[in-house]
């Protein structure tokens, strides 16, 4: 096994310039995700998968190829070998827009080589880890070492906005026993993440006209023809979140996890619409003129939980707090608020690969023994495809490589971490897939 691996590492020392290259190559294809920005040259997502399928082929992939989202590609690369000992290689090849051109130093997608980085968006959010995944699988292959296990290299579409191409590529059956997602880690190793659902509550009033709504907050004889109160579902609303702050306070306490920060388990009112009138979209439809009481809000949470906890639970728990909520007021009682979760389809199940798992005992002596930065084990604070792996019974962690700009100006990824991810990764591999 050390004798393999020894002739793998030797082959990327001897070849480092190949991960670099193809990480400025990438990078040098724009892959914007079109749900933020489309325009002409902008969405080159099937151009990106070109460029990789022409690394995994002459590799002896075997390719799998198909619009996961309309002309938007998925690719999957499998070298064959046991299901026993099998491993992915997952990155997606979607970045976020540039946002402000004048913020940048250089070309947002020149993938220049200057000190010691390469730069442009998606450099290390995640074409540099993509590139990390390929060069460690080229590198095997090219020093003669015959896997047991089947290998196989995931490059997914939309991660960016809910994950829908790694969603697509499980829900196809594409799994595996173990995953490396090579999103950026700063050389550490993340084994855990809480999940994720969006949740639209709407909460339902009693339209009226504004001009009569001294009529409901104000104590009145119940004459005859008195006209009937309005209730206004955005002053309901308003209480229901002040409570909400409450109930999420609540479930933060003592529901902690070691990996992850304290307090994870936020609940955040993300948008909120009030108005009169029930649109088709959900929403209120008339959200302009202030004469009339509302009688309609919708507020979506992004609702974060632990990983450690069943998502049914943690449904059950909001609906009861939802439930003894509205068992206060006589309205809500009669005509009790909405819950719909996974809104849009946006759920990230949560993911909890254990400490001493080989898969995160693999990675993290493969790092300390190659790295320079002493690695640590640690939880993610946000959500990433690996969740929809692990929500398929596949055993994901975290790994790659180092840089800046995650999602802002002047995004660049460390030229040096790139080789030591690609090292790493390779050594995992030999590791978990065993050879022949």
């Amino acid at each position: 096994m050390e004798s393999a691996l020894k002739a793998v590492l030797d082959v990327i020392d001897a070849d480092k310039d190949h991960v670099v290259a193809l990480t400025q190559e990438l990078v040098r294809i724009p892959s914007v995700n079109p749900k933020f920005q489309s325009e002409q040259g902008l969405n080159r997502e099937g151009d990106v998968q070109d460029r990789i399928e022409d690394e995994l082929r002459p590799l002896g992939f075997a390719m799998d190829r198909w619009d996961a989202l309309e002309g938007r590609p998925n690719l999957a690369g499998d070298l064959p070998g046991t299901e026993e000992k099998s491993m992915i290689l997952c990155g997606h090849v979607d970045v976020v827009p540039i946002g402000n051109a004048s913020g940048w130093a250089r070309e947002p997608f020149g993938g220049q080589l200057e000190d010691g980085r390469v730069w442009g968006r998606g450099a290390v959010d995640m074409k540099g880890g993509v590139a990390a995944c390929i060069s460690a699988a080229r590198a095997i292959r090219k020093a003669g070492v015959e896997l047991e296990g089947r290998l196989s290299i995931h490059t997914v579409v939309d991660e960016e906005a809910g994950g829908f191409g790694a969603i697509d590529m499980v829900n196809r059956g594409k799994l595996a026993r173990n995953a490396i997602i090579a999103e950026p880690t700063w050389g550490d190793v993340i084994p855990a993440e809480g999940g994720l659902s969006w949740v639209r509550v709407t909460i339902f009033g009693k339209q009226a006209h504004a001009g009569w709504r001294f009529n409901s907050i104000w104590p009145q004889h119940d004459t005859p023809g008195r006209l009937e109160p309005g209730v206004n579902a955005i002053e309901l609303a308003n209480r229901f979140l002040s409570s909400l702050r409450d109930f999420e306070a609540s479930r933060c306490r003592n529901n902690n996890h070691p990996l992850l920060p304290a307090g994870l388990a936020t609940i955040n009112p993300g948008t909120i619409m009030g108005g009169a009138g029930m649109g088709p979209d959900g929403n209120p439809a008339v959200m302009t003129n202030a004469a009339m009481i509302s009688d309609v809000v919708t507020m979506v949470l992004d609702y974060k939980f632990m990983p450690q906890e069943d998502f049914e639970d943690v449904k059950r728990a909001f609906e009861s707090f939802v439930h003894h909520f509205a068992s206060m007021d006589p309205w809500m009682r009669e005509n009790p608020p909405r819950i719909e979760w996974n809104l849009w389809g946006l759920y990230f199940p949560p993911m909890n690969t254990p400490v001493d798992h080989p898969l995160t005992q693999s990675v993290f002596s493969r790092a300390a023994q190659i790295q320079k930065k002493k690695p640590c084990i640690k939880g993610f604070e946000a959500v990433c495809d690996a969740a929809h792996y692990a929500g398929k019974r596949v055993t994901p962690i975290l790994y790659g490589p180092s840089g800046d700009g995650f999602h802002g100006n002047n995004e660049c990824v460390d030229v040096e971490s790139l080789i030591e991810t690609t090292k790493v990764i390779a050594a995992s591999v030999i590791d978990m897939c065993g050879i022949k």
